[in-house]
């Protein structure tokens, strides 16, 4: 479960490293996969200029982005380290937490996921991540 302080790795290509979570979507005190939330963020890549091209004139949508420590976004939980219980009884626990950023139309921000996913995003009608996510447990 994801409360308030907690700091999530960022899995996705949109720039960010690491996000702490200042306030969970739903009103609720926890956050679990598949819920959004609303986190700043602690670490970024640094932003790299490429000679020769104007600053995110790139064909590449992620250097578009340059996510910025310290920016405010959305972002959707899909990892916990607190086991998850599902449907038939089984428990699912990740190593760490993890996130991915979202736009303001709750739309992945990054183009490729870079890590294992839970498969309750199925559930919670996420199927766009599902679809990026090389894997899906």
């Amino acid at each position: 479960m994801i409360q308030l302080k907690t700091v999530l790795n960022v899995i996705d290509n949109s720039g960010a490293l690491l996000a702490e979570c200042i306030r969970v979507a739903h009103g609720g005190r926890y956050g679990g996969i598949g819920d959004p939330i609303t986190v700043v963020v602690k670490k970024a890549r640094p932003i790299t200029n490429i000679p020769g091209q104007a600053s995110g004139s790139s064909g590449n949508p992620a250097t578009k982005l340059a996510i910025r420590r310290g920016e405010v976004k959305k972002a959707l939980i899909v990892r916990t380290r607190k086991e998850t219980r599902r449907p038939d009884g089984r428990y699912i626990r990740f190593d760490d937490n993890a996130c991915i950023l979202l736009n303001n139309k709750l739309e992945p921000l990054g183009t490729r996921i870079l890590g294992v996913v839970g498969s309750e995003l199925r559930g919670k009608k996420w199927g766009k991540v599902v679809s990026l996510a090389p894997r899906v447990i």
